[in-house]
């Protein structure tokens, strides 16, 4: 949700932002059934844009969409303090 979060992308374009940008390989065959599956859930909106040389669904964060993924943030950033402090401890 990350990958749509500031513009809407078409899955081809996540893919590569996700490995070209932020190093995250996932395979298209990963992506387009996660994509699918949150367009259901609401958590994204699907539109066909007319584009060359071919039509393309793209995607972006619906209301929803975003409110879960500041939640899926906070618990992370909550998370990973915790992993800190106990890597603290152990002298890491």
């Amino acid at each position: 949700m990350l990958s749509v979060a500031s513009e809407a992308r078409y899955g081809l374009d996540i893919i590569r932002h996700l490995d070209h940008a932020r190093d995250v390989a996932l395979p298209e065959g990963t992506i387009y059934p996660l994509l699918s599956r949150l367009t259901k859930d609401g958590l994204l909106e699907a539109e066909w844009r007319a584009t060359e040389p071919h039509p393309r669904k793209y995607y972006r964060l619906t209301g929803a969409g975003r409110r879960r993924l500041k939640t899926m943030c906070d618990e992370w950033r909550a998370f990973a303090g915790k992993m800190e402090r106990l890597m603290a401890e152990a002298g890491e």
